[in-house]
């Protein structure tokens, strides 16, 4: 088995919610891989708003979702 040492700041260790100084490599991929979705979420809910997408109803994303996929089977 391989170590690896990893760096981070006082602020990371405390925004990622690292329990542990070592951690096995899956758990640490877990803890990041969460980390990344959190993100990522806030920036689709942030450009959702910017593009008054957040009032759709989910019928009305249904719709744009099967008008997407029947435009792609079509001009595939």
């Amino acid at each position: 088995m391989k170590t690896l040492q990893v760096s981070i700041s006082d602020m990371e260790y405390g925004m990622f919610g690292i329990p542990d100084e070592r951690l096995n490599f899956t758990d640490f991929i877990d803890i990041v891989s969460r980390q990344l979705m959190r993100q990522n979420l806030n920036k689709s809910v942030a450009l959702a708003e910017r593009y008054g997408l957040s009032t759709m109803t989910m019928e009305e994303i249904t719709n744009e979702v099967k008008a997407v996929r029947q435009y792609a089977k079509t001009h595939s």
